[in-house]
């Protein structure tokens, strides 16, 4: 028996009402035959049965709250049914009846909850290929969700029979993501010696209609097939479904149907147009070259959505200022071998760092934030200090925690983990998460000049620009060479006004253009 889950409906939504069964307990079903109608907050959707079969219980009953990924119904799959009803029949024929091991023993392999509220991710890389073995907590897969990079590990020992989604596919929490046979089940050779089964009984009449398509590419009950994840990139592409040529079992289109249609522009859309009439050209002119579409997932998404809600919602102002760091290149230079002796490496990010949490001590409002509904301002107990990484999952800012507890050795090692991980797309979820005031250093890749945007809920993060060896006057009017760095704050003015961070930037200005003077506050 098989259960079917709701599946992704898209918009966010968790949860929907049932409206209408199309089927009883006991039905026999086909494939794509419509079996239930649910209302979301949004609209009436219509959900297909995913193949043929017969329904053995319905799990919501009308009027009652389905959940996405929750059991909706249950089924005996097309080839559970008559492999039962076979059975019999090669009894009675005088055949030698099957062992009672099972025949089938390859199992699905669902992709469990990820946590976070995650439903979907991307595969990113394969570890396996179909027909190898695998053994237990072997890594198998690379996924991509919008907060890192995930390794999923083989839950047995056995062989890999099929790879459900590709590599560069969507993979949905409580869906299957490959198959196999484990080691201990029955072996297909063993299977392939056994006496040959009867001859199948017969399909029921309801599903041999399903063999035979219907005029105009349509299937069996007058609709062409598509998956609700289908029809959800048709409305987000702005197409109907009847524009797509669908190359699935009776004319199902397929997300591959739809990119192709989406390259092949003006001409797919002119002969897929209904009535004959063309469609409208998705390209202004053939001569120019064609548009690369790629989607927005993962990291890059996430970072997206965080970005637009925090310019959209924080009234953000700027102000910049220099920064001498000669002695601290000097200090930092005297530092490095015994640091490199204990194995790590540093950098000025762990001054920085230190540098800030030791002047947040006199202005707290900077490692604040503001609660959902405007009216109080939490001042957070721990300095963690984010640092924005350019990965190759895309930007990531991963956080040290309890800055002001740590020393320059313990926060420079941290720097190093938290940057290795970040640039390999593979941070934890708690390295992400609690930050209270980012540090991003662009100068690392040139940059001189910045405007930051809010990491939100924190209420600050400051751009550190490259350092310049430029002419300044010294005490005595004689130009000399200086190490000048030019950093930008972004601050939310609802919490930060001008002064404030003025006079914050000065005492943290303070401890990096002379840094022995942290050691007066260091514990």
């Amino acid at each position: 028996m098989t259960e079917f889950k709701l599946p992704d409906i898209g918009e966010g939504i968790v949860e929907c009402e049932v409206v209408e069964w199309r089927i009883k307990e006991g039905d026999v079903i086909e494939e794509d035959q419509p079996v239930v109608e649910v209302m979301t907050d949004k609209a009436l959707v219509e959900i297909t049965a995913p193949e043929a079969g017969r329904v053995t219980r319905l799990h919501v009953p009308k009027g009652e709250i389905a959940r996405v990924h929750a059991p909706l119904f249950a089924y005996e799959a097309e080839g559970e049914t008559s492999a039962a009803s076979e059975t019999p029949a090669g009894e009675s024929a005088g055949t030698a009846p099957r062992a009672a091991a099972p025949q089938n023993t390859a199992k699905d392999f669902i992709l469990p909850d990820l946590g976070e509220g995650i439903v979907e991710c991307e595969v990113v890389e394969w570890r396996i290929k179909e027909g190898e073995a695998i053994e237990e907590d072997q890594p198998v897969v690379d996924v991509m969700t919008d907060k890192a990079m995930m390794e999923i590990t083989a839950p047995e020992a056995g062989q890999v029979t099929r790879l459900h989604v590709a590599k560069g596919e969507i993979a949905r929490v409580h869906a299957p993501l490959f198959a196999y046979a484990p080691e201990h089940g029955e072996q297909a050779d063993e299977a392939a010696t056994a006496p040959a089964p009867a001859e199948p009984a017969p399909r029921p009449a309801a599903t041999s209609r399903a063999e035979t398509p219907s005029a105009g590419g349509l299937g069996p009950h007058g609709r062409i097939p598509a998956s609700p994840a289908v029809r959800r990139l048709l409305r987000e592409h702005g197409l109907r479904l009847e524009q797509v040529p669908g190359s699935g079992k009776q004319g199902r289109v397929l997300k591959e149907d739809i990119q192709a249609f989406l390259e092949r522009g003006d001409t797919a859309a002119a002969e897929a147009a209904p009535d004959g009439e063309a469609a409208p050209s998705v390209r202004p002119s053939s001569e120019e070259a064609e548009v690369r579409v790629e989607p927005l997932r993962g990291v890059r998404a996430a970072m997206a959505r965080q970005m637009v809600a925090s310019a959209s919602t924080i009234p953000h102002f700027q102000y910049g200022e220099e920064l001498d760091v000669t002695e601290l290149l000097a200090l930092r230079e005297r530092l490095k071998p015994e640091a490199e002796a204990r194995g790590t490496k540093v950098t000025l990010m762990p001054f920085f760092m230190k540098a800030m949490a030791l002047a947040i001590r006199d202005f707290p409002i900077l490692n604040s934030r503001l609660n959902e509904a405007g009216d109080e301002i939490h001042y957070l107990p721990s300095c963690n200090i984010g640092m924005a990484v350019d990965g190759k999952a895309g930007l990531m800012v991963p956080n040290v925690k309890g800055v002001e507890r740590l020393t320059l050795l313990e926060i420079a090692g941290e720097i190093q983990r938290l940057a290795a991980g970040a640039r390999e797309g593979r941070v934890a979820s708690s390295d992400l998460k609690g930050g209270t005031i980012s540090i991003s250093n662009i100068g690392a890749l040139g940059g001189t000049y910045a405007a930051p945007i809010i990491n939100a809920p924190e209420v600050a993060i400051v751009a550190i620009g490259k350092t310049q060896w430029l002419p300044r006057f010294d005490s005595h009017d004689a130009v000399v060479k200086r190490a000048i760095m030019t950093v930008t704050w972004a601050g939310d003015h609802r919490l930060i006004d001008g002064g404030t961070i003025a006079r914050f930037c000065n005492a943290w200005k303070g401890y990096l253009e002379a840094p022995e003077s942290m050691l007066l506050h260091l514990g």
